[in-house]
């Protein structure tokens, strides 16, 4: 059984992309980075979601001489030509601070009517090998951004995008209605014809 690492610490979603990939068949061993707590994590220094995707995939295959997949999303808004895009996570200016983030982002868009309200989840998931071969696919959730925020579930900006065709926000939905839809999601399912084939 070949070993695919994701470069995250995160449970929930080495929990996500390993059902993804035993639902195709997969026969592929998936640890998260905390199986190598040595290695440091990576700076995300790209300009795309792509690139700083691809910065930590080949960082990992590298240090660890497996297959390895990274991701990087955020939150892209019409209005502001696709900010805060990959700084979503620091758009306040500390990272990780989804409140500080939320009401930052609320407060630019106060006068924005709601049919200019249009937003998307963007996602870039990369997969690299130790040889440096990469191979990367995008997912996209398109929705509007409501005024307020709504629901408990998720974290940062989803208690503000309403998917279309929805009448919640992805806070609202439950983790299995999301991880349907979501950008990360599409991102992960459009992995797994790349690790059929790279992987075999």
């Amino acid at each position: 059984m070949k070993r695919l690492i994701l470069a995250t610490r995160n449970a929930n979603k080495v929990t996500e992309l390993r059902a993804i990939l035993a639902a195709a068949g997969l026969d592929v061993e998936l640890v998260g980075a905390d199986a190598y707590p040595e290695i440091p994590d990576v700076k995300e220094t790209g300009v795309t979601f792509a690139e700083n995707a691809l910065l930590k995939a080949h960082a990992l295959a590298r240090a660890t001489g497996h297959p390895a997949v990274a991701d990087d999303s955020g939150l892209c808004v019409d209005v502001l030509n696709g900010a805060p895009g990959i700084f979503s996570a620091r758009w306040a200016g500390r990272h990780g601070d989804d409140k500080a983030n939320l009401d930052l982002l609320l407060a630019q868009l106060a006068d924005i009517a709601d049919e200019h309200r249009g937003a998307h989840f963007a996602c870039a998931a990369a997969l690299a090998l130790p040889d440096g071969t990469e191979r990367v696919v995008e997912g996209r959730l398109r929705g509007t951004l409501r005024h307020e925020p709504a629901g408990a579930g998720g974290f940062g900006y989803d208690p503000i995008l309403q998917p279309l065709g929805e009448t919640r926000t992805c806070a609202q939905l439950t983790a299995e209605e999301k991880n349907a839809i979501s950008h990360r999601g599409e991102a992960f399912r459009g992995l797994v014809p790349v690790v059929r084939e790279l992987l075999g």
